[in-house]
């Protein structure tokens, strides 16, 4: 789903956007969300991130996973509770 984004920009990028779309037969929309794109490709490439690594830490907790569970199965099971009283 397409989203509205409202900003305001220089009149040279604006410019430098029109003229882009112009010469490449494409919208001004394409035009942005390539250019963000190319941006975000480049940004993690000199980063060298790594999706695995910057997320493998949100799921470590300090309790056990017996524990986890429990407290999991106990919020479900009351949930239940509730819908039929």
């Amino acid at each position: 789903m397409d989203r509205i984004f409202s900003a305001r920009i220089d009149d040279a990028v604006y410019r430098k956007i029109n003229n882009l779309s112009s010469k490449m037969h494409t919208s001004k929309k394409k035009i942005i969300e390539k250019a963000v794109t190319l941006l975000g490709k480049h940004f993690e490439e000199d980063k060298h991130t790594d999706v695995f690594d910057e997320t493998c830490g949100a799921w470590k907790r300090d309790e056990k996973i017996d524990k986890t569970m429990e407290k999991a199965k106990a919020a479900f099971n009351e949930s239940m509770k509730r819908h039929q009283r």
